[in-house]
Order: C-alpha cells, then structure tokens, then sequence
C-alpha cells in the first residue's frame, strides 16, 4: 500500500510552480483543488512569488517590463489583447505573455496595474464607477461598483483610480477619487480587496493642512497615480494652488507633498507630467519659451522632503508635448509614442529607441512581471446565470468567450462576498491658459 504524501509536502512542491501548471493541477483530485484555491496557499504562493521577483531586480540582468495594450491584427474582430515584454539590456524585447481580453471590456480603459492584478473601468458610466479587477494569469475578474455620480453636469467634474498593493496587511486597494469645480470638497473612495468593501472619505485642505482654513477646495485632480513609498501619488489643484496628493495605502492616510518651489511661477502655457524617475517621484513641466519649447524634469532626492527637489534636466525639445506620455523605464528613458511609433528616449543626450511594438494604447513600466492566484478562491456559475445574477462579482473568464461567469467573494485571502459600493495611461497633464 502506497503511503499518502503529507499535505504539507505537497503544498510546499505546488508552491514552487508556476500559476499555468497550478491551474491544471486542479482538475488533478478534489485535495489538490483544495490547497490551490485555499487562502493560505494563494497568500504563500503569492509572496514567494514576489520575492523572486524582488530578487531578480536586486541582480539586475533585465532592465524591467514593459505591458501594452493593442488591437490583434491577425482577428476578424476588434479584439484586444495585454502583452508583456522584458527589456532585455541590450535594448532588444522578448514577450514573455500575451492575453486576449474579452469583448466583456470593449468599453473599459487600463486605469493601472499592480503584481499581476489590472485595473479596468469606463469613462463614460457616471466617472467609472463600474470597476473591475482583472487576474489574466487564471483568466478571472472581479466586477466592483463604487458611487454613481448622479449630477447631470460631469463637464466641470473630475474622477482618477489608482491601484496599490498594501504589503502589511497582504491586500490590494483601489483608490478612486472624485472633484467637482463647485466649491464642494473632493471625495475619495477605498476599496480594500480583503475585505471586500468600499470606505468613503472627504479630502479638505484644512485636514490636509491642519491650518489656512480658507485655502479653498480641492477642484481638479490629475490623471497620474503614482505608487512609490507605499503610497500613491497625483497632482491636485484649488482656485490658485498645486501640489501632490498622496495616499498611504497601508494606514489610508492622506497628505500633501508640494511641488517643487518656484516651478510653476512665470511659465507659459505649461503642462505638467508626473511620473517616478530611477526610483524617485518626478514632475516634467514643459513650457513654451522664448528660447523654445523647454522641458523642466525634476525629481525628489529625499521622498517628502519637498527641500530636496533638484532639477535634473532642461532640454529644448518637443517630444513630450507632441505624443503620448507613459512614463520613464528603470534607467530614466522616456516611453513616448509619437509619429515614429512607441519610442525610448534618453533626457540627457535625447537618443531615441524605436521599440517593436505598434499601436498600443495603454503602456507601462514595471520592474517584475509576476503571476498570482489572486482572485481564483472565487465561485464559479455558468455563463446562462449572468443575466441572472448581475450583482455577483467575481467572474472566470474561461465560461466567458463574450460574456462571462459569475460568482461571489475573491481576493487574497477573501472569504466574504457581497458587492462593493489610468484614462489610457498612467500619465496626467497640468494646462494653464
């Protein structure tokens, strides 16, 4: 008689294998099924997995990933498809991934993305309050509802999502803020994966300050989260003052980082990008000169200390104002696309990089491309109870092919179900007349 492997032997070999391998393994026996869709292994597979990734950045042989988003030429349909790509260091790409997405979201932008999770959501559905997260490692989503905006004006009105890991508590959160150029304050709302619930909180500048009560209301705020620090970052304004909001994901916290002085004063026409360069928060502020149009980089040496804002460069150019902006790679080159297709440019000595990739229309940077079972712990019904069962929220994308199964609960290590409540590209703009 064969001697049964104990669980813990087994649990420790499936936790070395890759997420593909793991979601065959399923169908291998019920105990099998059991410990990859437990919560204690999703959350071990899920560290082990990004600490090698840490560890693969700490001895620097790959200069990072770069994820688009296009249109697959090769379909009769209009449909889409993510792709991954490691920037090898002799400047050449190697795709290392590459999913469909559904027709389930034709009608969503790329808001962000974080350790394998992505962050999808409609511009035109009340400032994206329809959500979802979307796992394309195990082909599963997870559809969120934040707060419809229910006035009927939106022209005055600005919404900007951004995701982030919370290495603490082992949870991702979604942060959505909302600003209305009325005078009211802006709203923020926080969705915890973990807990599968949405927090709202009012950001005034008095709480941001603690002093000058009559500093106004936060009235616009710019599409660019940045995650750094453990916090995210965007640039929000009142009547006649800038500065960087940012948000602790870890204690939910938010404070005010200021821009750098002096910056903005006697500038033309200028528009301002955010965006992390080599390991540092950095504003691009382009101005339209005498001398030309001008691009001013400036980046933070000592995060938060707003004391520490050096102005690295100052080139006359105008590649930022004539393409999109997607934010720079680990080695400080910019990731434009403009007439030449998506490029690479080097601030110092503006050499640029023809990348092989055509048409994309969302970009990022990461410097580890991981896979998870983030989001597999969710039930499954088939694709005829979806119309049935719209108010359930995690989805296998496997029972979609054009709609989609639905179930409830998910996260890492969520149990509890029940509902809750980018822009193309991470880059955000500053416009003043």
């Amino acid at each position: 008689m064969r001697e049964r492997v104990p669980d813990d032997i087994v649990e420790d070999i499936l936790g070395r294998l890759p997420v593909k391998s793991l979601t065959r393994f399923r169908c291998v026996s019920k105990s099998c099924n059991s410990i990859i869709t437990g919560t204690t292994f999703i959350n071990k597979h899920f560290k082990l997995n990004l600490n090698q990734c840490e560890s693969l950045i700490s001895t620097n042989t790959r200069s990072g990933h770069l994820l688009y988003a296009t249109k697959d030429k090769n379909s009769s349909s209009s449909s889409k498809r993510v792709c991954t790509v490691v920037c090898n260091n002799d400047r050449t790409l190697t795709q290392v991934s590459r999913f469909e997405m559904p027709s389930f979201f034709d009608e969503c932008n790329i808001v962000d993305f974080c350790n394998g999770l992505f962050c999808l959501a409609s511009y035109e559905k009340e400032l994206c309050h329809i959500i979802y997260l979307w796992n394309p490692s195990i082909r599963m989503f997870k559809k969120l509802l934040a707060s419809p905006f229910t006035d009927k004006d939106t022209s005055h009105t600005t919404s900007i999502m951004g995701l982030a890991y919370n290495s603490q508590n082992n949870d991702f959160k979604i942060l959505r803020i909302v600003t209305v150029l009325d005078g009211q304050e802006a709203e923020a709302e926080i969705y915890s994966l973990n807990t599968d619930s949405w927090r709202k909180v009012v950001i005034s500048m008095e709480s941001l300050r603690g002093y000058e009560p009559n500093f106004g209301t936060i009235g616009e705020i710019y599409a660019a989260c940045i995650f750094l620090n453990g916090a995210l970052h965007a640039v929000a304004a009142t009547d006649d003052y800038c500065f960087i909001l940012s948000f602790n994901v870890n204690d939910e916290s938010f404070r005010e980082i200021m821009l750098p002085p002096n910056s903005l004063d006697g500038v033309r026409g200028y528009f301002g990008e955010l965006a992390l360069f080599k390991g540092s928060l950095a504003v691009f502020i382009i101005s339209n000169e005498h001398q030309g149009i001008l691009c001013h980089i400036w980046f933070m040496k000592e995060y938060g200390v707003a004391e520490s804002w050096t102005k690295k460069y100052r080139v006359q150019t105008d590649w930022l104002c004539n393409g999109d902006f997607f934010g720079c790679t680990n080695n400080g080159e910019l990731l434009i696309k403009n007439d030449t297709g998506l490029v690479s440019i080097d601030p110092e000595c503006q050499n640029q990089n023809i990348l092989a990739i055509e048409d994309a229309n969302w970009v990022a940077f990461s410097a580890n491309s991981m896979e998870s079972l983030v989001l597999i712990d969710g039930g499954r019904v088939s694709e005829r109870e979806e119309e049935e069962k719209k108010n359930s929220n995690v989805c296998s994308m496997d029972d979609l092919g054009g709609g989609g199964a639905l179930g409830s609960s998910g996260g890492l290590g969520s149990s509890s179900s029940g509902l809750g409540s980018s822009g193309d590209g991470p880059a955000g703009r500053l416009h003043k007349n």
